[in-house]
């Protein structure tokens, strides 16, 4: 087994893990593109802290890639929105690329809000 260290934990973490507790929407800028992100899970990824979200499929150019995994210490301005906390049927946290999760969102969190 490889052991990894682990980084601070950038800016956009505490946003992240308080979005994926209670289920919110969040608005960032990722690379330039403002982007609305449901955050499922965040962890690490080689030391790096790592960030599965799924994207609205109306807020994004590429209807199929809504599914959106990228490096946390790369988001900008991550504040919590109003906007509804989306998911999709095939969410699951082992195809997320993430070396060790830190909090994920539960299978009772993946169901739409009611």
């Amino acid at each position: 087994m490889t052991v990894m260290p682990i980084r601070r934990r950038p800016p956009a973490w505490d946003v992240l893990r308080q979005a994926i507790a209670e289920r919110k929407a969040i608005t960032a800028r990722y690379h330039g593109r403002d982007r609305v992100l449901c955050p499922h899970l965040v962890g690490w990824r080689n030391g790096r802290a790592k960030l599965l979200s799924y994207q609205p499929p109306a807020t994004t150019d590429s209807p199929r890639q809504q599914w959106r995994s990228m490096f946390v210490d790369e988001l900008e301005d991550a504040a919590i929105t109003d906007l509804p906390w989306l998911t999709a049927p095939n969410y699951t946290a082992s195809a997320s690329g993430i070396d060790l999760i830190e909090r994920p969102s539960t299978p009772d969190q993946t169901k739409p809000p009611r």
